[in-house]
């Protein structure tokens, strides 16, 4: 155990507030991809770049190609939880981590045993009828072909917000509430480059800041840098 993860694991001896604010790096261990990793989405070639295709406007405009990218892109639904996940769930149960904020969307934490969990961007899991509101579970986009539709014929859209759309008021303002009362903020997995969700971090007012990435984040003034894949650091936890 390095100096560094032992100075993590006496942090989270003596505190009962600790908040997880974690990014796609958390799930890159369980097979999920990192967007903007060297083999991640970013760095293929599509006949559009995946973040107009993963906008609101590319969304309306042609939502048979998101449909057929979303599908073959973005769910990855046997994908399961990692030591990362499965330590954060441990430390709930315990009474010690007060929330989990994450970027991701899909619902690892949830199926490690997290409860407290406020999803940023929202989630592949759920998704709801653009016209009548009607909710349907992922398999709605995965059993259906092209357009999925409602039994009222208005577009079932994924819960998952996308460029051009905004953050969730409610999930934003509990997530700023968390970060100002922790004790512990660990950030992981996360380059911290996307906005508004990169900015809350400013709202933390301890003096435990901890990043644990495979690469150090210029610019946060961390009190606590661990490096290396998060799976393999909380594993030792």
């Amino acid at each position: 155990m390095t100096p560094e993860i032992e100075t993590l694991r006496k942090w989270m001896e003596e505190s009962g507030s600790i908040v997880f604010f974690g990014g796609a790096g958390v799930s890159t261990e369980s097979g999920i991809p990192d967007f903007r990793g060297t083999g991640g989405l970013y760095h293929q070639q599509y006949a559009y770049p995946p973040e107009t295709i993963l906008s609101h406007t590319f969304f309306e405009r042609n939502p048979e190609e998101f449909f057929r990218f979303y599908r073959d892109k973005m769910l990855f639904l046997d994908a399961q939880p990692n030591a990362a996940h499965r330590k954060l769930a441990e430390w709930e149960a315990a009474g010690k981590l007060q929330a989990v904020i994450t970027q991701n969307i899909d619902g690892l934490h949830q199926k490690a045993g997290s409860r407290r969990v406020l999803e940023l961007h929202g989630s592949v899991l759920r998704n709801h009828c653009q016209t009548c509101g009607t909710f349907y579970g992922v398999e709605a986009i995965t059993d259906s072909a092209g357009i999925p539709r409602c039994r009222c014929g208005g577009i079932i859209k994924p819960d998952v917000v996308l460029y051009e759309e905004g953050l969730d008021e409610e999930v934003l303002m509990a997530a700023v509430s968390a970060i100002r009362h922790a004790e512990v903020l660990i950030i992981g997995g996360t380059s911290l480059t996307v906005y508004p969700a990169a900015g809350l971090v400013r709202y933390y007012r301890g003096n435990k800041l901890v990043v644990i990435n495979k690469t150090e984040l210029p610019g946060t003034e961390a009190d606590l840098t661990i490096c290396g894949p998060i799976g393999q650091v909380m594993a030792q936890l």
